[in-house]
Order: C-alpha cells, then structure tokens, then sequence
C-alpha cells in the first residue's frame, strides 16, 4: 500500500520540478564559473571583504571539498566555501561567497528565521530519520497510531524546510546589496551573479515542494486507516 497507490502521483509534480532545479542549477552554476569577474576577486576575498567592511572579526573563512560544498556553520562560526568558489575569481565563486557571508550578517543581526532554524534543526534531524520507519511500521501492522507518529515528528523536518526558504532567499538579498552597495562588482556583473543565486533558490524551493508533498501523502493515507 505505502509503496504502490494512487497517492504516488502527488509525488510526480515535485519530482519533476526537484530536477529541473537541480539541472537549472548545475547549469547555470557551471556558465557562470566560466565567467571571470572584472576584478579577479576570489571568492574568499569576497568573503573576506565584506566581513572586513560590516565589522565582522570572529568568522572564519575556510576551504572545504566538494562541488557547491559551500556553506556557513554558525556553530563554529566559519565559512566553508568549495575549492573552486575559494580560490577561483569567477561571478560564480563571488556570488556563492557573498551568499554564506549573507548568513554571517543574518547571524550577527539576529535574523529571526535563521534562529527558528537553528532551533528546529535537532528535531527537523530526528524526523527525518524515524519519520518513515515508523510510518512504514504503521502501515505493516496496521496500527495508525505509528503512521501518526511518524507524521508528527516528520512536520518538523517539513518545518525546517519551509522555514529555509526566507532564510536562503534573505541571504541572497543580503549578498546582492553587499556586492552593489559596496562596489565589489559592476552592477551588469552583480545581475549575472544574480541568476547564479536565483537558480540556486530554486533548489531550496524544489526541497520545501518534496518535502510537503510527501507530508501530504502520509496524511491522505493516514486517513484511509480504520482507527
């Protein structure tokens, strides 16, 4: 039943858009790494100066692995950029850079979406690792208090998720005014950088979509139960 029914297909619609974000953004994140910007700044010197000009003085700037690896850890208080964004001058590697440097700025102005997001991050990571178990278990055993279960601890992983969306799309606001406002790039260059971050959203919406649909599914099935 969980597997095979009719409530697969409101799955079908998120899953198609999920990859054509994820195709949008490869794309259009490997053009623009193509692209050098005009004043051959790297990525972490992007980072670098934008913390320099908001008095940022306690975040680090590091080099991780990985392709779009890149991210900040409020915990350690570090910006972790992929190689490529790190070392690399691209419109690509500057617009990624001042996008975690945006979640800098959100963390040091006390961004309230950002602190729900901390907040819910332990409880989004236990959702979404006993969420389907327990649901699964439920529909095995046909013992709808489990799907239940499963359902309310998997809408804080949908929580999360939703939550994420003004987090990433402010972050990327923050990033487009640093690089305009402070004359780190050209203004026909900050658009191009732009539609590096616009793609990258997408993503960020693509998972909320999945993320709510699955919950929908488990809801409709829940449903279907005899108590």
């Amino acid at each position: 039943m969980f597997f095979f029914d009719w409530t697969m297909v409101l799955l079908i619609p998120a899953f198609l858009f999920a990859m054509y974000a994820q195709r949008k953004i490869r794309s259009t994140y490997a053009r623009y790494q193509q692209m050098p910007n005009s004043r051959r700044m790297t990525g972490y010197e992007a980072a670098r100066e934008i913390m320099r000009i908001n008095g940022i003085t306690d975040v680090t700037i590091e080099e991780v692995q990985g392709t779009l690896s890149d991210h900040y850890d409020p915990r350690a208080k570090a910006v972790r950029l992929s190689t490529d964004n790190y070392h690399g001058a691209s419109l690509a590697a500057v617009s990624v850079a001042a996008h975690e440097v945006g979640h800098v700025l959100q963390h040091a102005h006390g961004y309230g979406p950002l602190q729900i997001r901390h907040a819910i991050l332990p409880v989004s990571n236990i959702g979404s690792t006993l969420a389907f178990p327990l649901a699964i278990g439920g529909f095995i055993f046909n013992f709808p208090g489990l799907v239940t279960l499963g359902i309310i601890v998997f809408t804080a992983a949908v929580l999360f998720q939703v939550v994420t969306l003004p987090v990433e799309f402010n972050a990327s606001s923050r990033a487009m005014a640093q690089l305009t406002d402070n004359g780190l790039l050209p203004e026909q260059e900050v658009r191009e950088a732009k539609k590096v971050l616009d793609a990258a959203a997408l993503t960020y919406v693509a998972a909320a979509g999945v993320a709510l649909t699955h919950l929908i599914r488990l809801i409709v099935l829940r449903n279907t139960m005899s108590d």
